[in-house]
């Protein structure tokens, strides 16, 4: 007989779940954001016939109406259990993941549908030679929805072009990351709802320092094309890179463009820190069928002078360049941002499926 003593001499009562502790610091409660964003589904009706491949499809007005229907989703999840009922989506991972992957099958089990979950392509077709191109075709056949993931930028127009339902860009190659994107910001703007007003006063913008590699992190590239739709909201984006090539300057150039007052750092992170309101950190880029780390230089734990208040958001999953001596602090916001992305990939799904009248217009 087991007794009600652990094996390490505790009681059974020190082992139970601790369901009152609090799953982030902050206030991550998405209704005040909720409350901020008047419904007008009509934004969202030119997604019913779109495949995600790129932050750059996403105006301000459907980006809102998606952060609106998150926010619905977050604020009441056990409201809304079937709107994708008797949909099928096709999860094709070829290239490692858990956050993501996870993420868009919980949105999807969420919502009521089903999942043919693909994690390894060596049990695929496309081990034998099969072209993407065919593998699309057939998918059209199984379901009504597909998200991909490669190592490869070049894959996802090779299935897209073969495909008569819609495609989500789960990251491909060092390329874009859309949805990562759409949930790093939909974390800010919970944070700070006022920043989605376009006459946001100058002293309520805010100052972000990015740590990354623009031209080799999908995430980095996808979230500044987002944050240049709002950009209104900042009042500087800063870049901290490990290294940085032409690329790099083409890129900040056309955001620049579009009116985001972002460009590379010429201080050292710990001088700037203290004037940060957002600090987003990635180390993590994938090359091929392999990925280079970027943790060496910039380390984020409780000596750095951040100011009070401060977010951090990291994509995860971390390595030594961010503490976990940091997740009890004010400042961590990294967990809420991957809670936060399963609602903002159920409200993206909803629309895709042309199944956004179940939920629009709903209390």
């Amino acid at each position: 007989m087991v007794s009600h003593e652990s094996l390490d001499g505790l009681s059974s009562r020190e082992h139970r779940v601790i369901r009152e502790r609090e799953e982030v610091h902050g206030n991550a409660h998405p209704k005040a954001l909720l409350r901020s964003i008047m419904e007008e589904g009509e934004h969202l009706l030119p997604l019913e016939n779109q495949h995600i491949l790129t932050a750059d499809q996403f105006d301000q007005q459907t980006l809102l109406q998606l952060f609106r229907l998150a926010a619905k989703y977050e604020s009441n999840p056990e409201r809304f259990r079937t709107p994708l009922q008797g949909k099928i989506l096709i999860s094709a991972f070829y290239e490692p993941s858990t956050r993501t992957r996870l993420s868009f099958e919980s949105a999807w089990h969420r919502l009521g549908g089903d999942i043919m979950s693909i994690t390894d392509r060596s049990t695929t077709g496309i081990a034998k030679g099969e072209s993407l191109s065919d593998v699309g075709e057939m998918f059209n056949n199984y379901a009504d929805c597909v998200v991909l993931r490669d190592t490869r930028a070049e894959s996802l127009t090779e299935m897209k072009n073969s495909l008569r339902i819609p495609i989500i860009n789960a990251g491909n190659g060092v390329d874009e990351h859309p949805t990562q994107a759409m949930a790093d910001i939909y974390t800010i703007f919970k944070w700070r709802p006022e920043l989605i007003k376009k006459d946001v006063e100058d002293e309520k913008k805010i100052r972000v320092g990015i740590i990354g590699v623009p031209h080799k992190m999908r995430t980095v590239r996808s979230l500044l094309k987002i944050f240049s739709v709002f950009h209104y909201a900042f009042a500087e984006v800063l870049i901290f890179s490990a290294e940085s090539t032409d690329l790099d300057a083409s890129l900040i150039e056309e955001m620049q463009s579009r009116g985001l007052n972002v460009r590379f750092a010429d201080q050292e992170f710990k001088e700037a820190v203290p004037s940060l309101d957002v600090v987003y950190i990635n180390a993590i880029a994938w090359v091929g069928d392999s990925f280079e780390t970027y943790g060496d230089k910039f380390k984020l734990d409780c000596s750095i002078p951040f100011k009070k208040g401060a977010m951090i958001l990291h994509p995860l999953a971390r390595g030594e360049e961010l503490s976990p001596e940091l997740d009890d602090t004010e400042h961590n916001w990294y967990f809420s941002q991957a809670r936060g992305a399963v609602f903002i990939r159920m409200a993206l799904l909803t629309c895709l499926v042309h199944r956004k009248g179940r939920v629009l217009d709903v209390v």
